[in-house]
């Protein structure tokens, strides 16, 4: 409660240094947004004029051409957060009509958006996944980007004489390729200190450390401006692989293995999966492809009860991290508990930090009504 935060801006091409005062008394607004399965982005918008410093001579120089590296991070009652990491990749001008109404608008992404520059022919004989996601990574050390794939569950040895995994596309599309057919996740997460982040190649994290509890309708104690909750009774699907038994030739259709294999339960009450449905396109897949495409495609199908909310950081007292866990109370016994934060967007003003969330997970009632405060 009543904590103070600071904004710190770099900017470089490729390692990004603290920019001139002068950008910084410029800045209006900052917009972050972190979301699970999407690119982060980040728009900042300046005050200018035709005889400020950034037009007259930061602008010109090429400080703000795409794809200069921009890092932002939020410092918090002491406690530093880097909010993103990524380059810009747009910027408009919006002369006004009076004095102090111009304004420049620059948009950028994570640094994704560089591993989606080139299309690129390369071969894997014989490589794991997880390999093949380390020796794309490798090329982009230069940004402090730490690779951190996990390996799948499910992998039968290639053996080259039969068949050699190949990329034809962008980095970052065979990498979502490939955790698209695994049930994973690829992104990138910023920090923990400027300039260094982690790509991120495995199952959404839904266990380790849970962040500060939102409260809602706690009087004095309620921390949120706003939270509401939704259920969807038809989102979750029971997939089904169907084999032919060779004697009788009668198809038989099998569950897939439970999710929970990838990600545990956050409610003691999942949702019932009401429609089912055979898994698509398994013709000429070996058992390991069988069972990993069985997992993504319950991944994705997975999640019934969703929230969405707001809430100011000063009263929070935190920065809310998505792509992590946080407790809910105060919302009833249906309800409260942990979920998953798939999404946060942060808004920051002089003097005002807020923030925009979603929340996720498979059903109702807590494991435990104890939540981390």
């Amino acid at each position: 409660m009543g904590k103070s935060f600071r904004l710190q801006l770099m900017i470089g091409r490729v390692l990004a240094a603290p920019v001139p005062r002068e950008l910084v008394d410029a800045l209006q607004s900052v917009q972050v947004t972190s979301a699970a399965g999407e690119r982060s982005g980040f728009q900042l918008t300046f005050a200018v004029s035709k005889k400020s410093v950034l037009t007259r001579t930061l602008l010109p120089s090429g400080l703000l051409d795409p794809p200069a590296r921009v890092v932002l991070s939020a410092i918090v009652g002491g406690s530093s957060e880097v909010l993103m990491d990524g380059v810009i990749t747009r910027h408009e001008m919006s002369p006004g009509s009076g004095p102090g109404e111009s304004t420049l608008t620059v948009t950028g992404e994570d640094l994704t958006a560089l591993m989606d520059l080139r299309h690129e022919r390369e071969v894997f004989p014989g490589m794991p996944l997880h390999v093949r996601v380390l020796k794309i990574l490798a090329k982009y050390a230069m940004y402090g980007i730490i690779p951190a794939p996990v390996p799948v569950l499910f992998w039968e040895p290639e053996l080259p004489q039969e068949k050699i995994s190949g990329q034809a596309g962008s980095d970052l599309a065979y990498l979502r390729y490939l955790a698209r057919d695994a049930g994973y996740s690829f992104y990138l997460i910023p920090g923990p200190r400027p300039g260094v982040s982690t790509a991120y190649w495995g199952p959404e994290v839904r266990a380790g450390v849970v962040q500060p509890a939102l409260t809602v309708d706690s009087g004095p104690v309620t921390n949120v401006e706003s939270l509401s909750f939704s259920f969807d009774g038809m989102s979750r699907k029971q997939y089904t692989m169907r084999l032919t038994e060779p004697v009788t030739k009668l198809g038989v259709s099998i569950p897939v293995p439970d999710i929970a294999l990838l990600r545990p339960p956050l409610a003691a009450r999942p949702a019932v999966a009401l429609s089912e449905q055979p898994l698509p396109n398994l013709t000429g897949l070996s058992v390991s492809d069988v069972l990993l495409r069985g997992l993504s495609q319950t991944t994705k199908a997975a999640d019934a009860v969703s929230g969405q909310g707001k809430l100011d950081v000063l009263r929070y007292g935190h920065v809310l991290q998505a792509r992590s866990l946080v407790g809910v109370r105060g919302a009833g016994p249906a309800y409260d508990g942990l979920y998953y934060v798939n999404r946060v967007t942060h808004e920051i003003k002089r003097g005002e930090y807020k923030q925009s969330f979603g929340l996720t997970r498979d059903g109702f009632v807590p494991f435990s009504q104890q939540v981390s405060v």
